[in-house]
């Protein structure tokens, strides 16, 4: 049944009720597709938002998950371990870029980048130097709890809840030809003495408008974090698994963070599930015979088993399928099909990382709450595709299994939008 504002009890993320009151169930999922009540199959363009990689129900991530309820459900981790957490820590380390040797687990990716600035402000507190400033980028976006809207960009997202969020450094996002605005910007506040750590999205500044940025300037953050002794915090959770063209975003720089964050396609999408991982160094900053410095944090369903099986079986999809060829496949695809957009004058900033392709409608009212967000949504969800653009940024960001035809029609939907934008204005 169609639930609405006035008959559902269900309050729905990042949805105005009161403009759209109606939701389509939902009654399940296959490879690129939902198929919703009426039996339609809508394209799942962005991933259901950005989680999904191998393709909805991926038949080894299914069998992983159906094998451990045989076993398990959820066990108190402050107290035991269990083998698929064991198992899968040594697994992400092994995939990670070197030097990360601890993983802590939660359950979302806010919880993930939550969790890596406690971890960055205990090291320095327990080295007894304590640091207690972040920076960040400008647009940047890494949660909806508090110290993640903390670190975020300031605006719509979170005026609200203002008196509770803390301060924080920020610089310039890396427009073409200001990168070096950008890199001044950090070297002067990390000189100071008083940051603890760099949070940021690699590559890809995912809801801050997909803003992309050159490898070489991740590079350049660490060799100026490192200078100053102040850590880098990766947060991959949407850039993670795949979606830049790489494993992980760092690998393009050949750069290992301090502290990076994962989640979204850790399970390929198929459960809730986090790792934060870390160096060595930061490990024992908290490992002592004072109770005092241990690291207070934790979650009821902190390394839950299933979701833990869920994520062992993604990895082994990675080893044993050509993922990356994949990968690739998508990225071409994508290639091939933004060529005519560059061109055309209803559209700007026609840009790709790997597997993420975005481009700007020409609209008069930019910006997340644009008018014409809501229209374009409505558009293709006519059309049984699922886009879901940021303002009057439309991205596409498929799950591994997408075809060319499904492409094909994604694309000619985003040209179609344009008309009907561009007719309903005049």
């Amino acid at each position: 049944m169609t639930g609405s504002s006035s008959t559902s009890p269900v309050w729905h993320p990042f949805s105005q009720h009161q403009l759209e009151p109606v939701f389509k169930q939902i009654v399940r999922t296959d490879g690129a597709y939902l198929i919703d009540e009426n039996g339609r199959s809508v394209f799942d363009a962005i991933s259901s938002w950005w989680v999904i990689t191998h393709g909805h129900r991926h038949p080894a991530i299914m069998q992983a998950i159906r094998l451990a309820l045989e076993r398990f459900d959820q066990i108190i981790f402050a107290e035991y371990t269990h083998e698929p957490a064991e198992a899968l820590a040594r697994g992400l380390i092994g995939l990670a870029p070197p030097g990360m040797a601890h993983v802590f687990y939660s359950d979302s990716g806010s919880t993930a980048v939550e969790v890596a600035i406690k971890m960055a402000l205990g090291f320095f507190h327990n080295n007894r130097a304590p640091r207690s400033r972040v920076v960040v980028m400008e647009h940047g976006y890494h949660g909806d709890t508090i110290g993640t809207m903390s670190a975020g960009e300031r605006g719509v997202f979170n005026a609200p809840y203002a008196p509770l969020l803390f301060d924080v450094d920020t610089i310039p996002f890396p427009e073409e030809g200001r990168e070096q605005q950008t890199l001044d910007a950090l070297e002067r506040f990390c000189r100071g003495g008083e940051i603890a750590a760099l949070l940021i999205e690699p590559l890809v500044l995912g809801a801050g408008g997909m803003k992309m940025y050159s490898p070489h300037l991740l590079t350049e953050f660490r060799r100026i974090t490192e200078r100053y002794d102040t850590l880098l915090i990766a947060d991959e959770v949407m850039t993670g698994w795949g979606r830049t063209g790489t494993l992980l975003a760092c690998e393009q720089s050949d750069i290992t963070p301090d502290i990076l964050c994962l989640s979204k396609g850790i399970t390929g999408g198929a459960l809730p599930l986090a790792a934060t991982l870390c160096t060595a160094e930061i490990f024992a900053a908290h490992l002592s015979d004072d109770r005092s410095r241990m690291f207070f944090h934790s979650s009821s369903y902190t390394a839950n088993p299933i979701a833990c099986a869920a994520a062992l079986a993604n990895l082994d999809v990675w080893c044993k399928e050509p993922v990356k060829e994949r990968i690739q496949a998508v990225a071409d695809m994508h290639h091939e099909r933004l060529v005519r957009f560059r061109p055309d004058p209803r559209f700007s900033n026609i840009r790709q990382q790997g597997t993420i392709a975005a481009l700007d409608l020409a609209v008069e009212t930019t910006g997340y709450l644009s008018e014409v967000g809501p229209r374009l949504r409505a558009f293709f969800r006519q059309r049984d595709l699922l886009i879901r653009p940021l303002g009057n940024v439309i991205y596409l960001m498929p799950p591994y299994c997408v075809t060319e035809s499904d492409l094909d029609r994604a694309y000619g939907a985003i040209e179609e939008a344009a008309d009907f934008i561009r007719k309903a204005a005049s």
